[in-house]
């Protein structure tokens, strides 16, 4: 069985130094890639929007793809911290497992960022998302793993099988970020959930009450 990413998971969760000219410096390279791209970002723009002078910026940043990781980092933070707002803590293992795939897809198809490299530099982003996805499913295998340990009520999953139920929850949800074309309800938050509740009940082992799938 492949090891969980837990140091990966923690290095990205781990929160930045607070420093408010980092923020200014992330929150304008993310602008920046938003409008132009990354492949066509300077560290010169990046200074410029951000207000901070090139030399204070090479200081933070050695380089162009510090800026773009340490962008990538908060937005996986933003991403996780959306998912876990939206799961009630105290509802049944199937309510949250139906929330937390439901959220978590929602707020892959929603992200900006990666919504914008998909459509317009598909060549940077791709290959991580698909051949060389081996850190980016480990980190969400490890994510869904830990999600799943927190689950109140008893799943019907032998302990061996958690991260690779696990795996293929993160991979179902990859997969349908990326292709956004398909005949599932993606639109549709309740017939998604319907879709979640119904099919995700046998892979992790819980289970509606009899004729209930709403």
């Amino acid at each position: 069985m492949t090891a969980p990413a837990v140091p990966l998971l923690e290095l990205i969760l781990e929160r930045g130094t607070g420093d408010p000219v980092d923020e200014r410096v992330l929150n304008a390279a993310l602008a920046a890639f938003l409008d132009f791209g990354v492949r066509r970002t300077s560290m010169g723009e990046i200074a410029k929007r951000s207000g901070v002078s090139p030399a204070t910026l090479y200081r933070k940043f050695a380089g162009k793809d510090e800026v773009v990781w340490a962008v990538g980092r908060r937005e996986v933070r933003r991403l996780i911290a959306g998912v876990d707002a939206q799961i009630d803590a105290r509802a049944s293992a199937e309510d949250q497992m139906v929330g937390l795939f439901v959220a978590f897809l929602q707020g892959l198809r929603q992200n900006q960022l990666l919504q914008r490299l998909l459509a317009t530099e598909p060549e940077i982003v791709l290959p991580l998302l698909t051949t060389q996805a081996g850190p980016v499913l480990a980190l969400g295998r490890a994510y869904l793993a830990d999600f799943i340990g927190r689950l109140h009520g008893p799943l019907n999953l032998p302990p061996e099988e958690v991260e690779p139920a696990a795996e293929m929850v993160a991979r179902v949800a990859l997969s349908m970020a990326l292709t956004p074309q398909t005949c599932l309800p993606v639109e549709d938050e309740a017939a998604l959930r319907r879709f979640a509740r119904r099919y995700l009940a046998g892979i992790f082992g819980v289970a509606a009450p009899p004729g209930r799938i709403p």
